[in-house]
């Protein structure tokens, strides 16, 4: 049992340094010397690398936050592959990528390497969805999707996928751990967005294309 403790410590910490990964900082330094949490919004997300940097390094970013929700959720499984000693029970399984799930999406928002700043851990938790179960991905990305194409919105297509993925999670009949993960992510990516539904709001949320004036 206590092997199975440390083990399990030892994954939701590589979980969360997975997820703190500062992407958006490191492109935003290496590539143009600035500290992106300086412009636009302050996230170092992909939203925000593509306001104030591009679209190239707002791609590269997006694709690696995904990779880093994925890649936690992968270790989980692959250990559950090839423990031959048996070291984790196999009722822990889905609480275990669960919990490994979470730390890496707080680590992506509250990440180490910046003082506990970072970005909405949207993408992260996309790549979380698309190993834990595909279809509550397709079903949570083509929430956003339309309503991306409807808005021109990116917070608020978000905030759409995030309360689309509890409602799939269900629909699909998903783990118990699993529905809970949905639960939580959703509940947790909305009130990141926070300063953006304040700005919805008042209709001064930008739109693909538009610059988001500084320090707003």
């Amino acid at each position: 049992m206590i092997a199975a403790l440390t083990i399990s410590l030892l994954l939701v910490l590589v979980g969360y340094l997975f997820g703190s990964t500062p992407t958006g900082y490191l492109a935003g330094k290496y590539l143009q010397g600035i500290d992106i949490r300086e412009h636009g919004s302050g996230s170092t997300g992909a939203t925000n690398v593509l306001r104030t940097m591009g679209k190239l390094p707002a791609i590269a970013v997006f694709a690696i936050d995904v990779s880093k929700g994925a890649l936690a959720v992968l270790l989980v499984k692959a250990f559950y592959i090839y423990d031959t000693g048996d070291l984790l029970p196999v009722s822990w399984k889905f609480w275990l990528i669960t919990i490994v799930a979470l730390s890496a999406i707080i680590g992506h928002s509250k990440s180490i390497w910046l003082g506990f700043t970072g970005g909405k851990s949207v993408a992260t938790s996309l790549g979380i969805l698309i190993v834990m179960s595909p279809l509550l991905a397709l079903g949570t990305f083509a929430t956003f999707a339309i309503s991306l194409a409807i808005s021109r919105i990116v917070s608020l297509s978000s905030i759409m996928g995030a309360v689309a993925v509890t409602i799939c999670a269900i629909l699909l009949q998903l783990p118990i751990p699993y529905i809970i993960f949905a639960s939580i992510a959703g509940v947790y990516i909305i009130l990141r967005h926070r300063t953006n539904i304040q700005r919805l709001l008042a209709g001064e949320e930008p739109k693909i294309g538009q610059k988001l004036q500084e320090n707003s």
